[in-house]
């Protein structure tokens, strides 16, 4: 099937139960999967992703519409030919499906007995390599119930993939796996796919993985479409949500006249659309969701310094390469060039290195506070908060800091516990705008 199309859907529909009872999971599911395209399907619990991957497996006899997989209708087919098209299938899903009785290397052969490829000392050979692959080369004589949840899931994809399939199926195969597990195993189908031209549609949550994707759609509600779309939809659902609420007004202005309780409810409102954003739709590279957290991140720092009563407040954000922060938001930012000092050096920079926050009673006493953002911006620093900001890995990625108090006073801890609440839900914002940018990143390199 090298450079054909693998798997051809044409207005596809599912239906559950009979009489009244009947209810409808797909509607008119349209789609082509070339020869060696990985497609990655995301979607909310019981959107019809695991009945759509059991369609196209030929496990469940098509209702509606057209099939077509390897060049064969599966829509009324004889269960003859849908007997060979599994064999031609490497199906993962969340139950590992694994006979208890034999050991790992055992079941991983019994993949290359039903394919029909392989047999003795050839069949074991290939299990053996396979499971070493994915890192279970000390458990070849493990039986499913002396091995963890994780490993035996490492077993069922080794059998799926021993016998180089010409498609693998996979429902959240790294559901069960730790974030280096995950990952080889997805290198390990992805390398098939570009070696063999194995076609990989992979039904997952995990959004560390979706960067392997040649295409990613989005199933929900039963009704299929492009993940570029769906993130758009969710976008101006936000977006007209927000206008509807806010009167359409700008959203500095619409920050500039909230009471401080408003503030926070907003803040949060957008760190909720974020963290979705975040576990969802990862991937997406849509500019008008970066604008309006661009717009917003300015927006909520400026605020923030007002209702911490301090002179400043400024956002830096970790060049972990670089080993450096770059000032991200700040009054007086200058319009060219970009203030960057390494981690370690300066109250940001130390907060960055040690993760812990620091509060300074008098900046030019203290040895670590670099002046040389005093210099460029014109301002003069007396005392100072700094903020370190965690990632979903517990990284520090960002660093918010506030600028001298209003009433002269250095701060304390009750203004560190209250920076803190506001914080925590400015981060996801500011996380969600650094995935953005390195996606933007990656595509712009790979195109």
């Amino acid at each position: 099937m090298a450079g054909g199309e693998s798997i051809q859907v044409r207005g596809l529909s599912h239906y559950f139960g009979k009489g009244a009872l009947r209810k409808q999971i797909l509607f008119d599911i349209t789609t082509t999967i070339p020869a060696g395209e990985i497609v990655i399907v995301t979607g909310p619990s019981g959107s019809g992703k695991t009945t759509l991957l059991t369609l196209i497996g030929a496990l469940r006899s098509t209702q509606e519409g057209s099939v077509k997989v390897l060049g064969q209708e599966l829509c009324q087919a004889r269960s003859g030919l849908l007997e060979k098209v599994r064999r031609q299938i490497g199906f993962i899903f969340q139950s590992h499906n694994l006979v208890a009785s034999l050991s790992a290397r055992q079941n991983v052969e019994l993949g290359l007995r039903v394919s029909g490829k392989l047999k003795g000392a050839r069949a074991r050979k290939a299990a053996v390599d396979m499971l070493e692959a994915v890192g279970l080369g000390q458990r070849m004589g493990h039986k499913p119930e002396q091995m963890s949840g994780g490993q035996r899931q490492r077993v069922a994809i080794a059998r799926a993939l021993v016998s180089e399939p010409s498609i693998v199926l996979a429902d959240e195969p790294t559901a069960s796996l730790d974030k280096q597990s995950g990952r080889e195993v997805v290198d390990r189908m992805k390398n098939l796919a570009r070696q063999q031209g194995t076609t990989i549609l992979l039904v997952t949550h995990d959004n560390r993985i979706l960067d392997v994707a040649d295409r990613i759609v989005h199933l929900e509600d039963g009704k299929l479409s492009t993940f570029t779309d769906s993130v758009i939809a969710d976008n101006r659902r936000m977006m007209q949500t927000l206008a509807d609420q806010r009167r359409k007004q700008p959203i500095d202005e619409l920050v500039a006249e909230l009471d401080d309780t408003g503030f926070q409810e907003l803040l949060g409102e957008i760190s909720e659309e974020s963290r979705q954003f975040l576990e969802a739709t990862a991937l997406a590279n849509d500019m008008a969701f970066r604008s309006i957290l661009e717009q917003g991140l300015f927006a909520f720092t400026a605020r923030l310094g007002q209702v911490m009563a301090a002179e400043r407040a400024s956002l830096f954000l970790v060049d972990a390469e670089r080993r450096s922060l770059v000032l991200k938001v700040a009054e007086d930012l200058p319009q060219s060039g970009e203030v960057r000092i390494d981690i370690g050096s300066g109250i940001a920079g130390a907060a960055a290195q040690s993760g812990e926050p620091i509060r300074v009673e008098d900046a030019y006493a203290d040895r670590r506070f670099n002046p040389e953002v005093d210099r460029q911006s014109g301002f003069r620093t007396r005392s100072i908060l700094a903020l370190p900001i965690k990632n979903r890995d517990k990284q520090v990625f960002a660093v918010a800091q506030l600028l001298n108090r209003q009433d002269g006073e250095p701060f304390d801890a009750g203004d560190e516990a209250r920076f803190a609440d506001f914080v925590k839900p400015l981060g996801v914002i500011l996380e969600t705008l650094q995935s953005l940018d390195r996606i933007t990143s990656a595509h712009g390199a790979s195109s």
